[in-house]
């Protein structure tokens, strides 16, 4: 493809940004965008070789970028990929966990998830948001939390970076209001990716549930608020009726639920 056949092909096609695309949520996004026709350019710090070849039966234009969205260089990597394209929608959903107590946790694995889940996608949206604002359009989605809302015993790094992240949205939503961007945060709970495998979770009760949610079905309910302009979802009724409780009941109460469910062990 020659760059002008590329330039006539960008100026039809929208494109969208999602990271944490190789599985779950992300590749569940992605899959809404290519639907609608979008472009894609997807990141994840796993293989995406598998993701791609799926998007592109769709008849879409998928790149791949595989990088640590925790680093610096991970986000730039991401970012030259993008070069002077315009985006039209950035779905923020690289994210990573942690179970463990704190004090039991390697500091290394700490600062990769605040890197993770805070510094990579605040430095993205700040990359990105700047075109988005320029151009007077664009929509951006965060993966947020339930979690966010809650004091996380057992998974303290994790909720307390999902409480920024849902802080986050909702003040960038306030700055943006009048330019044309909307900015959606997704807040879902336990979901059924390989988030608690990866976060060392398998042996509690959250673990362990059988009745996680489907991440189609969350990625189609963050998807649809985005395009609604909502400020804010909450994935499932359960999370829902959580989440309402989580706003009345005190904090030291909320950590002690969220021992039972987190707490190594629990999972029987």
């Amino acid at each position: 493809m020659t760059d002008l056949d590329r330039t006539s092909a960008d100026a039809v096609r929208p494109l969208a940004v999602v990271t944490g695309a190789s599985s779950g949520i992300g590749y569940e996004l992605a899959r809404l965008f290519a639907q609608d026709g979008f472009d894609l350019i997807l990141a994840a710090d796993r293989p995406l070789a598998e993701a791609v070849q799926s998007l592109q039966a769709l008849g879409t234009r998928v790149e791949a970028v595989q990088a640590d969205l925790s680093s610096e260089e991970g986000v730039q990597a991401l970012y030259q990929a993008i070069a002077d394209r315009p985006v039209d929608a950035l779905a923020a959903n690289a994210g990573h966990g942690l179970g463990q107590s704190f004090l039991d946790e390697s500091f290394d694995d700490i600062l990769h998830v605040i890197n993770t889940n805070i510094t990579g996608t605040v430095r993205l949206v700040h990359l990105v948001g700047g075109g988005m604002r320029s151009r007077g359009r664009g929509r951006i989605l965060f993966t947020g939390s339930i979690a966010g809302l809650m004091p996380g015993s057992f998974q303290a790094v994790y909720n307390a970076s999902k409480a920024f992240v849902d802080s986050f949205s909702f003040a960038l939503r306030n700055e943006l209001k009048d330019t044309g961007v909307s900015v959606t945060v997704l807040m879902p709970g336990p979901t059924d990716t390989r988030f608690f495998d990866r976060a060392d979770l398998m042996d509690t009760q959250v673990g362990q549930d059988d009745h996680k949610a489907d991440p189609a079905d969350v990625a189609r309910t963050g998807y649809e608020a985005m395009n609604r302009g909502d400020g804010d979802v909450v994935a499932g009724l359960k999370n829902k009726v959580q989440a309402a409780l989580a706003a009345v009941t005190p904090q030291s109460m909320l950590a002690e639920q969220h021992r039972k469910m987190a707490e190594p062990g629990t999972g029987g």
